[in-house]
């Protein structure tokens, strides 16, 4: 893998990287389309009891506006890599802008229950187009290793702290204006990105005699949209329901018989040599479980704050503040700076272990619970953790793949932490739950004490979900341990070296 690195990046920084004084500028672009997709993944959340109650939604059906999001977004990613292989990235790039813009209006005009779940259904697939369009730009444009460190270090802060930033702009959009404007926001920061795409962005030209493998778009595709549906139905249907035992056991044929495909198709969606380098694999894993970790946080401590604390959807919303922080320092200011000289995992690892360790204070959660002492801390940790890992693993994930792969291999990396959320929300909210309804069965003695051992057995459920969290957070460092063995860019160029200069 060090000749395929070292290969790929040598034209590009004699062409348009050394000579495009404009690439900074494009990484602007590209960044607010990864966060104005990152964001919608939560901002509706804060957003959605006012949503609910504007539009006469029942509360099994609430669900929806976040699961049709997630369901079309994570299904469609591989589908939408290869098209931005195909088709040209930047061209994929404008077109998933404005879809996701128009899905966004539509949304926030929506009129009934079933108009706003197909305006998120919509989101997710322009999404799914867009993401990978905007990673696989930002890997083929910075491929000198002290500026992608730079430049990966934003897109990581981005991709940790965008999912916090959409409770904050949620709660302040939703108590000072309208539910809507959580959607309609997406309209402006598309129309720029739109602009600034058209005259900063540079791409190579689309590849026209490949073409689209139909068969693999089928299974991959359909294989994905299954277990994401199963885990979404998982959380109100429970693990033993028919359909959703059903949607798991025909998502993983799906997908087995995508892999055996993939190994014979002339033009496979996703190419098995991409998965078979034992640092992408690595990285690629370490997202997911970091994920699992990060959405059980985000779950969690919303309902916390806001039903066992009182906060305003704004003070729940900047809560997460210190959170945001930490990811954008840990990511911009540490990772970025160290990735050229220490190799990735020396960072990954100390982020999952430092994002554990913020995990495991929050099981100390009670009733009463002070958000400066007993919460600040373990916010603080944790952003710091996913920040030290998010960057590192984007890049490792990322590096030494063939222009023509650029989009699928983004795709995947977007999809890991899409299956992650999904498993995260769904199964530890499953075991919040269950341990919730156990701890009330036991302690619930005296009729008149049921108020306060209710708000106590919620809380317990909150702590027993978190220390599974915990445990994702701490296989992540494990995965990243054992799997990620790349060496830093310096070491990779310091290695190659001496044979030059004693020919010197």
């Amino acid at each position: 893998m060090d000749i395929g690195r070292t290969g790929e990046s040598r034209p590009v920084r004699t062409g348009t990287e050394a000579t495009d004084p404009r690439r900074w500028w494009g990484l602007v672009v590209i960044a607010l389309a990864q966060l104005m997709v990152v964001l919608d993944a939560t901002i509706v959340n804060i957003a959605l009891p006012s949503a609910q109650h504007a539009l006469h939604m029942s509360d099994g059906n609430r669900q929806w506006v976040i699961t049709a999001y997630t369901l079309a977004f994570g299904g469609l990613l591989l589908l939408g890599g290869r098209v931005a292989d195909l088709a040209g990235r930047k061209r994929t790039f404008v077109i998933g802008l404005i879809g996701f813009a128009g899905a966004s209006a539509i949304g926030g005009a929506a009129t009934g229950p079933g108009m706003l779940f197909g305006a998120r259904a919509l989101q997710g697939a322009f999404a799914a187009v867009l993401a990978p369009s905007a990673l696989s730009l930002l890997t083929t444009t910075f491929t000198d290793p002290r500026e992608r460190g730079k430049a990966f270090g934003i897109y990581g802060a981005l991709a940790g702290s965008g999912s916090a930033i959409g409770f904050i702009v949620g709660g302040l959009l939703t108590e000072y204006l309208n539910w809507r404007w959580c959607l309609y926001v997406n309209v402006p920061i598309a129309i720029i990105a739109v602009v600034g795409a058209a005259t900063l962005l540079r791409d190579r030209p689309r590849r026209d005699d490949a073409r689209l493998d139909v068969p693999g778009v089928l299974l991959g595709c359909g294989g994905l949209v299954a277990i994401v549906y199963g885990f979404s139905e998982a959380q109100p249907r429970g693990w033993t329901d028919p359909l959703v035992l059903t949607l798991f056991t025909g998502g993983a044929a799906l997908l087995v018989a995508f892999v055996q495909w993939q190994n014979r198709a002339p033009s496979p969606l996703l190419p098995l040599r991409i998965l078979r380098d034992r640092d992408r694999a690595g990285s690629i894993l370490t997202m997911m479980l970091a994920v699992i970790g990060m959405f059980g946080l985000f779950l969690f401590m919303t309902y916390y704050l806001q039903i066992i604390l009182g906060y305003s959807p704004v003070r729940a919303g900047l809560a997460f503040l210190p959170l945001t922080a930490a990811i954008i320092t840990g990511s911009t200011q540490i990772a970025a700076r160290l990735l050229v000289r220490v190799p990735p995992r020396l960072l990954m690892v100390p982020g999952m272990l430092l994002a554990s360790a913020g995990l495991m204070l929050l099981t100390r959660l009670r009733v009463g619970s002070s958000y400066g002492t007993e919460i600040l801390p373990s916010l603080l940790l944790m952003g710091l953790g996913m920040g030290l890992t998010f960057m590192p693993v984007f890049s490792t994930a990322t590096a030494g793949v063939a222009p023509r792969d650029s989009g699928v291999t983004s795709a995947t990396v977007n999809s890991a932490q899409q299956i992650g959320g999904s498993i995260g929300t769904a199964l530890l909210n499953t075991i919040a739950t269950t341990s919730s309804a156990a701890y009330v069965t036991a302690h619930l003695h005296n009729p008149a004490d049921k108020a306060s051992v209710v708000a106590a057995g919620v809380v317990h459920g909150y702590t027993v979900a978190i220390w599974w969290a915990a445990g994702a957070t701490l296989l992540a460092a494990l995965t990243a341990g054992l799997l990620v063995t790349a060496r830093s860019p310096r070491q990779e160029v310091t290695a190659k070296t001496p044979v030059t200069e004693s020919v010197s």
